[in-house]
């Protein structure tokens, strides 16, 4: 990545550190993904082992969820603030002592609370790995960057799919997350010795936003935040992100291997290999949105043609939930949903591109509050219908709590086109002029 020009020793320095520092915070971002996708797969062995009902299934699986929205602005704060470094580093402790809750809780209420404490842990790695990119990387590569984060991200899904199941049958479902906290641990070193804030504490020279004379908004933190919430183009963002990722995320990491089992009759680890397709469409959906809108110099176009397809996705899969398909079929309508669902790359991008330099911990953590909020309601909402069709034929129940994924996907497509063309820079301070 580059713009062409020539650039001094200081500078490459620069363009070579960047890639450690991404890359120790991309290894934890796979944890994040991990633990987000990863109930889904042990379902039948934590209902075995608890007791669950679907209902609760969906809470549990949505704890993770909860923790991590009500962790948001804090991580706003905190990155903004005390910094990415020291904010992972303390998240990544966490995020290994919940895993090991989880792995060995005696009982539901320490499952609950180890999945609990994931959440708050793992809640801190987004918004500062956004932050660090806003740092260390140029404008013109921001939405390039988040695409490949993401995808990184992914392969912690891929690996909660068929893997996970592997791995389960090898050393039981509660040695595998035992294994993973004490990962976790270690990924917390590598953080706090890796890590750096910004180019300039290390002496090198920034890439990331340029710097401006323009002032802070004024205020205490807490005004900040609310004239974040306050500001009209944060909207859109606010409901469409939520409502796209919270359907995709329901299905991956909750109710897509289930659903396969139930109405299709497969064994779990097939299931999970069919789900991870999804996963694999979100690997490269990252890539090739984020690059796709980098290089047109566009925004909105990529993501509403994703927009589109993820709605064609949702409406197949409701309507064809009752009629036998081929396993190479659904294969394909999943990674096609994971792939499009993706879009929400590109409205993350929007979001930092239309706020206060300073404030992206803060704009991002909105977002990524909101996203949660989706992303906790979809499990345990999907649950409940279920639950409210037993009784009838398998397919009934999902299709009916499938059709408000495809609700919700139509709803934010039309308010993804509600957003704002930054045409890939930051134009806060073009708005604050009057200028559009």
């Amino acid at each position: 990545m580059g713009d062409g020009r020539k650039i001094g020793g200081g500078e490459r320095a620069t363009l070579r550190y960047r890639w450690v520092v991404w890359g120790v915070m991309s290894l934890a971002y796979m944890v994040v993904f991990f633990h987000r996708l990863a109930a889904g797969v042990v379902r039948d062995d934590l209902i075995a082992a608890f007791g669950l009902s679907s209902t609760a299934f969906g809470h549990l699986a949505a704890t993770y969820s909860y923790a991590y929205l009500l962790m948001q602005i804090p991580v706003g704060l905190l990155a903004d603030t005390l910094g990415a470094r020291l904010t992972v580093t303390f998240g990544m402790v966490l995020a290994g002592v919940g895993s090991l809750l989880f792995g060995y809780a005696p009982n539901a209420f320490w499952l609950f609370a180890g999945r609990f404490v994931v959440g708050v842990g793992v809640s801190t790695v987004f918004v500062c790995i956004l932050k660090i990119l806003s740092r260390w990387y140029r404008e013109n590569e921001f939405a390039t960057m988040s695409g490949l984060t993401n995808s990184i991200g992914n392969l912690g899904g891929y690996l909660a799919q068929t893997p996970l199941a592997i791995l389960v049958v090898a050393i039981t479902w509660r040695h595998t997350f035992g294994a993973i906290g004490i990962l976790s641990f270690a990924l917390a070193a590598a953080c706090y010795v890796f890590v750096r804030n910004r180019p300039e504490s290390m002496g090198l020279p920034s890439l990331g936003t340029a710097k401006t004379k323009e002032e802070l908004p004024s205020g205490n933190l807490l005004a900040g935040v609310m004239e974040i919430i306050r500001y009209p183009l944060m909207w859109p963002g606010l409901f469409f992100v939520p409502l796209f990722m919270g359907a995709a995320l329901a299905v991956t990491g909750a109710w897509g291997v289930p659903f396969l089992q139930d109405v299709y009759g497969m064994a779990p680890r097939q299931a999970s290999g069919i789900v991870s397709a999804a996963v694999i469409g979100s690997i490269l959906g990252g890539l090739v949105l984020g690059s796709l809108s980098d290089r047109l110099g566009r925004r909105k176009p990529p993501m509403i043609t994703a927009g589109i397809v993820y709605v064609i996705c949702w409406g197949i899969l409701v309507f064809f939930t009752s009629r036998p398909v081929s396993g190479a079929v659904m294969r394909a309508l999943f990674f096609c949903q994971g792939f499009s669902s993706m879009a929400f790359v590109i409205a993350l991008t929007i979001t930092k591109e239309i706020n206060h330099p300073e404030k992206t911990g803060i704009a991002i953590a909105l977002l990524n509050m909101t996203t949660f909020m989706g992303i906790a309601l979809f499990p345990p909402l999907m649950g409940a219908v279920m639950d409210l069709s037993a009784g009838l034929p398998a397919w009934v129940g999902y299709r009916r709590a499938f059709m408000t994924c495809l609700v919700s996907a139509v709803i934010g497509l039309a308010l993804a086109s509600r957003m704002k063309e930054t045409r890939c820079r930051n134009i806060y301070f073009e708005i604050r002029r009057g200028g559009n």
